[in-house]
């Protein structure tokens, strides 16, 4: 009796393998059907930034939860180079299976009209898994100076126009360019100096030689810290939490203005919808968790994910915003 229904089951079994087989591809996507447990092997991770940086260190803090919660390692590599192109290129290198892909950031967006010929295209050529966290630059002043609020500033570059400076990184970088969007969406008319590096210019800023400088809160650190700066005013939609609920650029009476910086993982275009689904979804439970919230906070990150379309909708928001901001202050292109 055992082998009698042992054969029947085995023929029943028999028969329903058969009709999936012969309407396999109706039911699941061949993506799938090639790769039922995805991911099966490490995911490869190439960031456009060298290592100890702020996304490099949010990256592995995202990644190493990542890789707990899907059950493989997620394999980092610094690619750095002007536009990210290094990066991008040795991303679409590889097959568009899922297992390699890259950052894209808020500069990404600048370089893309910033530069003649970025050599790839990230509207085209990849599609976006999810934003993984946001920072935004800060305006800060000499604790010596007049300057409380970004109000006092503007008052007093409307009054004595051409008198003040601002002191930012190199020309075209986004902390230049929130410094000429400034200007322009104000009215106000003040000078903005470009530095090589922030320290070189928080040293111009406490020698008075320039009157603001504009950076992330993560490469003004330790001289906030030892409070030889003043935060003056937050870029971002929101105020600054981090630096005791600072005011923001709008809130300072230039409404409208807003620079939000950001940093989301993408996929070569051509990418299983199904791999890109899978890796958003764990990447959104991983972001909400308290614990990576709180590590990625001291770093000056909001750790905050999105659907793909979010994250596409806001490339291209930002490519159209910056092209306008670069062309309006004629940044010579790259």
């Amino acid at each position: 009796m055992v082998l009698i229904r042992a054969g029947r089951a085995t023929r029943r079994a028999f028969v329903a393998g058969s009709l999936l087989a012969s309407t396999g591809a109706s039911i699941w996507p061949a993506s799938a059907a090639a790769d039922m447990k995805y991911p099966g092997r490490p995911i490869r991770i190439i960031l456009p930034f060298g290592t100890g940086g702020v996304a490099d260190l949010t990256t592995r803090l995202v990644v190493d939860k990542l890789g707990l919660k899907l059950g493989q390692r997620f394999l980092v590599e610094n690619v750095p180079g002007p536009g990210g192109t290094a990066a991008a290129r040795a991303t679409l290198q590889a097959h568009p299976d899922g297992y390699t892909i890259t950052m894209f950031t808020s500069s990404t967006a600048i370089s893309v009209p910033l530069f003649k010929k970025l050599g790839f295209d990230p509207l085209k050529d990849f599609v976006p898994i999810s934003s993984i966290g946001f920072f935004d630059p800060v305006f800060v002043a000499n604790p010596g100076s007049a300057f409380k609020s970004m109000a006092d500033f503007l008052k007093a570059a409307h009054d004595k126009p051409g008198t003040l400076n601002v002191g930012t990184i190199n020309v075209g970088s986004m902390q230049h360019l929130s410094a000429e969007l400034l200007k322009s969406m104000s009215g106000a008319n003040f000078v903005i100096i470009p530095f090589r590096t922030p320290p070189e210019a928080v040293q111009a800023l406490l020698r008075n030689d320039i009157q603001m400088v504009i950076d992330f809160p993560t490469a003004l650190h330790a001289a906030l810290a030892e409070h030889k700066l003043r935060p003056v005013a937050a870029t971002g939609p929101v105020s600054a939490r981090a630096l005791g609920g600072l005011p923001t650029v709008a809130e300072a009476g230039v409404p409208g203005y807003e620079v939000e910086s950001w940093n989301a993982l993408y996929a070569p275009a051509g990418t299983a919808g199904e791999y890109i689904e899978a890796l958003n979804g764990a990447l959104q439970e991983v972001l909400a968790d308290p614990e990576i919230r709180r590590r990625a906070a001291e770093l000056g990150i909001e750790t905050r994910g999105e659907t793909p379309a979010e994250t596409d909708a806001r490339m291209h928001a930002d490519i159209a915003k910056w092209a306008k901001v670069i062309a309006h202050a004629n940044v010579p292109q790259q």
